[in-house]
């Protein structure tokens, strides 16, 4: 064979060998890209697992913190009928009878020592006479005209209201103001 018919020869297979290397290189290239996405799909993946994990931690974390300042809820709300009684009774012990008297004395001092274990506990007495009506801690069971007191002000307290820990145990009963 002569020079010029090896080289005619060899061209055709050069050119083939280079089609296969760009054939081969685009597949490498695309093989690349698609572990490339691979891979930041998977670190999305794992980003959005540890922030799932951070926020279920710290729901975990409020609700138990929410268990232990709350857990005295339902005592607590069963105890208010007994300190209405306690009220009332002061209120309607009238008289100057030694006997009336000294019931009434212990009944004050039965109702200082519940109401200090009730502050001990941050559960705190909603008493809004004369303030303005607020609908998220008062109940309003009526409405009375008055010329004395803007309207929307609390004019009396049937029921007195509380909080445990700022969260509202039970509205305050109340008669509210309107213009005569």
């Amino acid at each position: 064979m002569t020079d010029e018919q090896k080289q005619e020869s060899e061209l055709p297979e050069l050119e083939t060998g280079k089609e296969q290397q760009a054939s081969q290189g685009d597949s490498v290239n695309n093989r690349v890209a698609e572990l490339e996405d691979q891979l930041a799909e998977a670190k999305d993946q794992a980003l959005r697992a540890v922030a799932e994990m951070q926020n279920m931690r710290r729901r975990a974390e409020q609700d138990v913190e929410k268990a232990h300042k709350f857990a005295l809820e339902k005592f607590s709300l069963a105890l208010l009928p007994v300190l209405d009684s306690l009220e009332r009774g002061i209120e309607v012990s009238t008289g100057d009878h030694e006997s009336v008297v000294a019931i009434r004395e212990g009944m004050e001092l039965t109702l200082k020592v519940f109401k200090d274990t009730l502050k001990q506990f941050q559960i705190e007495e909603v008493s809004p006479e004369g303030e303005p009506f607020n609908p998220e801690t008062q109940q309003a069971m009526a409405m009375e005209p008055s010329a004395n007191v803007e309207p929307n002000t609390v004019l009396k307290v049937f029921q007195k209201g509380y909080l445990l820990n700022g969260r509202l145990l039970r509205p305050a009963m109340v008669v509210v103001s309107k213009a005569p």
